[in-house]
């Protein structure tokens, strides 16, 4: 499955996210994501607690890669911050993963806080689809992206599951260092949209096509939450479906936060839930007990890599 590259030239001065940092990846520089010109990927596997749409029975095929462009300080997945949390491979190796995991049986393969890596990915995807990989490919992302860098997915991603944080309030700026989330990722939500449009599903109800937005409630943040769903339900209806989490775990960094120490409250989950169903919400999912363990975060080593 040997391959011909082409993502260079976006890694020379790298704008591929929001943060814009302009350094030459290929000369070893790193931007605000931590990462160079190599792939960086943490661990690699079958993953059974997404959505019951994504991983279903036979789970999903998650590929975890290491930095991120957007660097939340509650982060679940902060171990994976940084380029050296990964072990570094070649696009032919991440196209030879992909495979192992369709080998496994998996619904989908499943790419993880992967926008930084976006050129170097779509190469690999147009390899393995060339090859009859068959299946198909999710990006799960942070959200926080540029509709150019989402171009270059065109007709190799088939599930678009983005985060969608933050309202347009100052909560963004605080936890994640950037007073834009709200304009970018509302601009990389059309952009999706306008690629794979309607959800389409299979007999069993897994998810082959369409648009899944994640919103995870924070402790304090049901006004924010009330905004972000207000948002999504007036602008996209039931042509996306929407996953409102309960699952926010307190890393041991936010101990003495107010808010970022604690869990949230099934009052504070309750009442986003209420909303959102007053509101029209009939395409979404919720979670429901105690969602907030840390069982739900992966081990980061290496595996499958």
């Amino acid at each position: 499955m040997k391959m011909e590259t082409n993502f260079e030239k976006y890694l020379e001065d790298c704008t591929l996210c929001p943060r814009k940092c302009h350094v030459n990846r290929l000369a070893g520089e790193k931007g605000f994501c931590g990462c160079g010109a190599e792939l960086s990927v943490a661990r690699a596997g079958i993953h059974s607690w997404e959505e019951p749409c994504i991983s279903g029975e036979e789970g999903s095929g998650t590929i975890f890669f290491a930095g991120c462009s957007l660097g939340c300080v509650f982060c679940q997945n902060s171990a994976i911050q940084k380029e050296e949390a990964g072990k570094k491979i070649t696009v032919d190796r991440l196209v030879q993963i992909m495979f192992e995991l369709k080998e496994k049986g998996v619904n989908n393969i499943n790419l993880v806080t992967p926008d930084h890596f976006a050129p170097q990915i779509a190469d690999a995807l147009r390899t393995a689809r060339t090859n009859g990989l068959g299946i198909p490919v999710l990006w799960n992302s942070s959200g926080y992206e540029d509709p150019s860098t989402i171009a270059l997915l065109d007709g190799l991603v088939d599930i678009y599951m983005p985060d969608f944080k933050y309202g347009p309030s100052s909560k963004a700026q605080r936890w994640s260092g950037t007073n834009d989330y709200f304009t970018h990722a509302s601009a990389a939500l059309e952009a999706m949209y306008s690629q794979v449009g309607e959800p389409e599903f299979d007999e069993r109800g897994i998810m082959r096509r369409g648009v899944l937005v994640r919103h995870l409630l924070l402790p304090g943040c049901v006004k924010e939450s009330r905004s972000v769903v207000d948002y999504l339900l007036d602008t996209y209806g039931d042509h996306i479906w929407i996953s409102l989490m309960s699952q926010y775990t307190p890393m041991k960094e936010m101990e003495c936060d107010p808010l970022l120490g604690r869990r949230v409250t099934k009052r504070e989950y309750e009442r986003l839930i209420n909303h959102a169903l007053e509101k029209g919400l009939t395409n979404g999912f919720i979670q429901e007990g105690g969602a907030a363990l840390e069982s739900f975060i992966p081990e980061f080593d290496k595996e499958g890599v």
